[in-house]
């Protein structure tokens, strides 16, 4: 797993159990060091460590936690470079649905090792579809939950996300679109402001 992604799940349990949190964590995982470095590549085992000790340090369901974490990741502002990723697949939230399948290969433009779950949206009826996540990582589509329901509010959308399962080698997420224009978005320009 990508040393990006690993040290974002440190710096979710360093805001929301601090310094000690993340301590206890470490010495679950049994990890031989104490801190990610963000462009090193780790075994996937690892991940499963950190994320399996902080489940008993937190003492919250592995669903749970990942849906925070996934909203963590749009909506505190130290990641505001994966926000404005995400913002950039449409200016819709209908249109940003629409993008996920590409998420992956836009990732890949900024950090050319970061090979991310594989993601895709299949379109049931209108308004209405079903996400398929790819990933080692079990429960990935908790972490969608939690991005999409960030990413929804950050649009201003009203939209009911529902894991549901698993499709094959993918697990499921039901998205339903109940309101586009249902309350102000966040902000957003194209072009980053500099200073």
């Amino acid at each position: 797993m990508h040393g990006l992604i690993n040290r974002s799940i440190q710096n979710y349990i360093c805001a929301n159990f601090g310094a000690h949190g993340w301590r206890e964590v470490v010495r679950h995982a049994r990890l031989e060091f104490d801190n990610f470095e963000a462009m090193l590549i780790y075994e996937d085992r690892l991940t499963h460590a950190v994320v399996d000790a902080l489940i008993l340090m937190a003492r919250r369901s592995r669903d749970d936690l990942l849906e925070d974490f996934g909203t963590f990741l749009v909506a505190d502002r130290s990641f505001e470079g994966v926000r404005r990723l995400l913002r950039f697949g449409g200016v819709t939230f209908e249109d940003f649905l629409h993008s996920l399948d590409d998420l992956p290969d836009r990732a890949r433009l900024a950090v050319p090792d970061l090979h991310l779950p594989s993601i895709e949206l299949r379109a049931e009826m209108p308004g209405h579809y079903r996400l398929l996540c790819r990933s080692p990582l079990a429960g990935f589509a908790h972490v969608m939950v939690g991005v999409l329901r960030a990413m929804a509010d950050d649009y201003g959308a009203l939209a009911l996300l529902e894991p549901t399962g698993a499709d094959g080698d993918a697990e499921t997420l039901s998205i339903t679109l109940i309101e586009a224009d249902y309350a102000e978005g966040r902000a957003f320009e194209l072009g980053a402001r500099a200073g």
